[in-house]
């Protein structure tokens, strides 16, 4: 019997039994929404001071920042990128690939780095002179941004197996500091989308034990996927850890990649990372709130889990070796939160780094993480993503325009799978693209 079969056999079988059906994306914070506030919506497992909490949370994380001094939100820039969380997080989904801002649209951001050098801290990137580790390219009234940025798009194209010919883009920046000085010639630069925010509670509950047992740096087992863990400086700890957040797992916690947004998007110091003296400009309760927001978001229960060829497309992505990076299933451990604690999950994905090839390399070091490696990107929510925020952008860069190019861009590890499905018939191409949809 097939995959697809059985699992229909499966489903029918428990709705008889008056069982729920799985998979339940989410555990028990999993939600029945797939409007485009679906990434918006709290896990239904909160308690009412829970829920409390989150609804805080949802406020911090909505605030608008002003330049100081200011009675409500102070302390933006005075050099940034965007001045609230939800400013390049619209509907907490992936962002769009263009530069600049305003309501509409969310924005790209450049990070920067120097090859050799002083780095910021063990692991860490080397900052540019004059620049820091990322661009800014805003600036409060009066004030003059880093630089500015240009943003180009050169065009390629494919052929699947059965002649079909496809388009793919990939992204080329220009940037000009606004100072006239020349930029180092060896600067490494790479363009970075926002990701989607939900479900990363769930993620922060995955034990280090259960990544180490996915990891297998070496290939011992000579399948060709060889994902290890990144190795980053845990400010609070002051010491290196496993890294699991960010487009290449560059930070160990959910609050200090939220307090490095706050310092590099917005210009904002914490606690985390204060002024020279001491000081900061966020208040360590408004980072906290937003934090605990961003933990406690529900995640979109799957759709079309009894429709033929959604399972035909599964079954796909199984035969394709997709699923060995792409992990289906993950248990979380204890947590602070107990709504978060001893869940089955379904992210798809082993948070581990992979070489993705020459095709998708942005050729700056992160961490441990080289030039070609990026962290597995979870799927679970996947085919909402046009659905919460039209126009959206896919890979690390914004660069893929369809599931479809998405696919087609992995090499590396990938590269294998990739070619499967280039020349797998088109009947099997859709089924394939349905099943990430149902995500």
């Amino acid at each position: 019997m097939s995959r697809a079969l059985l699992l229909s056999a499966v489903t029918v079988l428990l709705a008889a039994c008056g069982e729920q059906e799985p998979p339940r994306a989410g555990g028990a914070t999993t939600i029945d929404n797939r409007t485009s506030l679906a990434f918006t919506q709290p896990a239904p497992n909160l308690t009412v001071e829970g829920l409390a909490h989150h609804r805080a949370g949802d406020a911090a994380f909505a605030a608008i920042f002003v330049p100081g001094p200011a009675p409500v939100n102070p302390g933006l820039g005075p050099l940034f990128n965007n001045n609230s969380c939800n400013a390049c997080h619209l509907r907490n989904g992936r962002g769009m690939p263009v530069m600049g801002s305003s309501p509409q649209r969310t924005q790209l951001l450049v990070r920067v780095s120097m090859p050799e050098g002083v780095p910021t801290h063990p692991n860490g990137p080397v900052p540019v002179p004059g620049l820091g580790i990322q661009i800014a390219d805003q600036a409060n009234y009066g004030l003059t941004p880093e630089a500015s940025v240009l943003l180009e798009w050169v065009e390629s194209e494919g052929t699947y197996g059965d002649g079909t010919r496809y388009g793919l883009r990939e992204p080329r920046i220009r940037i000009t500091p606004t100072d006239g000085s020349a930029l180092p010639k060896d600067m490494l630069t790479s363009l970075r989308l926002p990701p989607p925010v939900f479900g990363l509670g769930l993620l922060e509950a995955v034990e280090v034990s259960t990544l180490k047992s996915l990891a297998d740096p070496n290939d011992k087992n000579k399948d060709g996927i060889s994902g290890r863990l990144n190795e980053v400086w845990d400010v609070q700890a002051q010491a290196l850890v496993p890294g699991r957040f960010g487009l290449k797992a560059n930070s160990p916690t959910l609050l200090q990649q939220s307090a490095e947004a706050y310092l590099n998007d917005m210009g904002l110091t914490t606690t985390l990372f204060p002024e020279p003296d001491g000081t900061h400009e966020l208040p360590l309760q408004t980072l906290e709130a937003a934090v605990f927001y961003a933990r406690t978001l529900g995640v979109p229960a799957r759709a079309f889990l009894d429709d033929a060829e959604t399972l035909r497309g599964e079954e796909q992505f199984q035969s394709l070796g997709c699923e060995r990076c792409h992990r289906e299933t993950l248990q979380t451990g204890p947590h602070a939160l107990p709504e978060l604690s001893h869940q089955r999950i379904h992210p798809y994905t082993d948070l581990l780094l992979h070489d993705m090839g020459p095709g998708l390399a942005d050729g700056r070091p992160d961490g441990i993480a080289n030039g070609q490696e990026w962290r597995t990107a979870p799927l679970w929510g996947l085919g909402l993503t046009q659905t919460v925020l039209p126009y959206s952008g896919y890979l690390h860069d914004g660069r893929a325009r369809s599931l479809e190019e998405a696919i087609l861009w992995h090499g590396g590890e990938a590269e294998r799978s990739r070619e499967q499905f280039r020349k797998l018939p088109v009947s099997d191409r859709n089924a394939l693209v349905k099943f990430l949809g149902s995500l």
